[in-house]
């Protein structure tokens, strides 16, 4: 299999990313490292609460060289509305119009990342309305049409109806939906149908972290055991099977090493369907 699958947009996409929350000061270090042992997909916000996107920026291109350029990544991004930024460091002015909120936050991202265009940019949430969250989403529309995004997202959507409201009153609608992946959800079942259904390609975050009882159920173990297999490679094999994109945070060398490694091997059917029925599908 391939490491990279393509969007519904024609934006390739690989079919694991590094994903760059939480790592404060390592973040710059971090990413090169992630982009030496072979990502070539990297996750972030302008969100200073929880990410350092120039970190992001900054250990992108120190990897980029001779065998490495900006065209062989893929960059993603998202727009934080104010309610979920460190109100003493929100990017953007605040009281400006959501949509001027919209073009700050991507200004700020293209400066943070050296580049001159994002490969995804993501509502980082939905608003507290839909009306609110369709002007947003308009806004990032006209990024597009300008040509500084090549596609759209939304992330921290779990209502179907809300997903299926933006993509029935979009222009440009969305080709990622990024989600946490765990119990609580019930594994967005219905919405990785839709997303099936719609072209949407769905990506999983927090999937490891959340999920410690399916990495030690006895199935996990058992398939590992067959392909000489950590229950992450597992996990992370079977929703790359289901055309799931994860997110991986880890900061060790190794585990990003073992985490390319899901491309070497296949599982089998029945083991698909074992693991079907621990998460509900």
């Amino acid at each position: 299999m391939d490491i990279f699958l393509t969007c519904a947009s024609g934006v390739r996409m690989p079919r694991i990313l590094y994903g760059t929350a939480w790592k404060q000061s390592a973040t710059e270090r971090l990413v090169t490292l992630a982009l030496q042992e072979g990502f070539r997909g990297i996750d972030t916000a302008c969100q200073p609460r929880h990410y350092d996107e120039a970190g992001v920026g900054a250990g992108i291109a120190a990897a980029l060289g001779r065998n490495l350029q900006r065209t062989d990544l893929y960059v993603q991004t998202k727009f934080t509305p104010a309610s979920g930024q460190d109100p003493s460091r929100v990017p953007y002015d605040p009281s400006a119009p959501l949509a001027e909120q919209v073009t700050q936050s991507f200004a700020a991202s293209l400066s943070n990342l050296r580049t001159d265009y994002l490969d995804c940019l993501f509502l980082h949430s939905p608003l507290a309305s839909s009306e609110d969250t369709l002007q947003a989403w308009r806004a990032m529309e006209s990024l597009v049409e300008r040509g500084g995004v090549r596609q759209l997202g939304i992330s921290n959507c779990y209502r179907l109806e809300q997903l299926r409201e933006l993509c029935r009153s979009a222009r440009i609608a969305p080709a990622v939906l990024q989600n946490r992946f765990y119990a609580d959800t019930g594994y967005d079942v219905s919405l990785r149908a839709y997303c099936a259904s719609e072209q949407i390609v769905y990506q999983s975050f927090w999937t490891l972290t959340a999920n410690p009882q399916i990495l030690a159920d006895p199935t996990i173990e058992s398939i590992g055991s067959t392909h000489a297999r950590t229950p992450p490679q597992i996990l992370f094999r079977y929703l790359m099977e289901s055309g799931v994109v994860p997110l991986t945070g880890t900061r060790s060398r190794e585990h990003m090493r073992d985490d390319l490694q899901i491309f070497e091997f296949e599982l089998r059917q029945d083991e698909r369907r074992a693991i079907d029925a621990l998460l509900g599908g």
